[in-house]
């Protein structure tokens, strides 16, 4: 299937690693001008970039911080200072907790402080990454954004208990969407990809063996998604096979 990405812009955000690295070279592969966006890893970035360039693709590398609306506007200044413009948006740059949630610690004890530190990047910097790019995607031929939220925003069942503020903050995500997909219509189609546990470099730091056995244990097909698993679905979102999916979650959790 031709997936119609070649020579197209695609920006993805918090590509240094795990998921959004992943994305960057999928859609190279499809022959895309990729910007992937980091904000403390630059050498991991770059070195994503080189592997692009060594298979005759075109990459840049460029830092953006969800909690500094200046880093989000120059980036995508960037990305249409050297390419003209942006095709496809893949959101899928997060700001995690600072330490793993604490099952054991009530709701209601939560400072405040917390709240507000991971909230507001995971939703005024979603806001602002949307206001700095449709600017330089409207116009364009199918245009595409996914935005990557996490089961963690709808799942119901145990495993995840502590996770209140970071739900919530991705929950938001369905808002800013429906409003996105209400304003656009068919000219930018928005989707969201809502991964589960997945094997990432950061999940594999923070959760022991043993809480990933559980969770295989529950998932009906058996193992946990990798990177590629949710980079393909993000990629055919973004692209012309895609022709008329707009408002949609795609849950790549194995069936959990």
């Amino acid at each position: 299937m031709d997936l119609g990405l070649l020579d197209k812009v695609v920006v993805v955000t918090g590509a240094s690693r795990g998921i959004g690295r992943a994305t960057a070279l999928a859609f190279a592969a499809e022959g895309a001008r990729v910007a992937l966006t980091y904000r403390a890893r630059r050498d991991a970035a770059e070195a994503a970039v080189a592997e692009i360039a060594a298979a005759g693709g075109h990459g840049l590398a460029l830092r953006m911080d969800l909690s500094d609306p200046d880093t989000i506007a120059e980036a995508v200044a960037a990305v249409r200072d050297r390419w003209g413009g942006i095709d496809g948006l893949v959101a899928n740059a997060v700001r995690w907790p600072d330490r793993l949630p604490d099952p054991d610690r009530h709701f209601e004890d939560v400072p405040v402080s917390e709240w507000t530190d991971l909230w507001r990047p995971n939703t005024e910097g979603m806001i602002a990454l949307m206001q700095a790019a449709l600017p330089a995607m409207r116009g364009r031929a199918d245009g595409r954004i996914v935005l990557v939220s996490s089961d963690v925003a709808r799942h119901r069942g145990p495993g995840h208990p502590g996770l209140g503020i970071y739900g919530a903050a991705k929950a938001s995500i369905s808002g800013l969407a429906n409003g996105l997909i209400a304003e656009l219509g068919g000219d930018i189609l928005v989707n969201i990809v809502a991964p589960g546990l997945t094997v990432t470099e950061h999940n594999l730091a923070a959760m022991p063996q043993s809480a990933r056995d559980a969770q295989i244990a529950r998932t009906p097909t058996g193992r946990l998604s990798t990177p590629d698993d949710v980079a393909r679905a993000i990629v055919f979102l973004c692209s012309a096979a895609n022709g008329n999916i707009t408002g949609d979650t795609v849950n790549v959790t194995g069936g959990i």
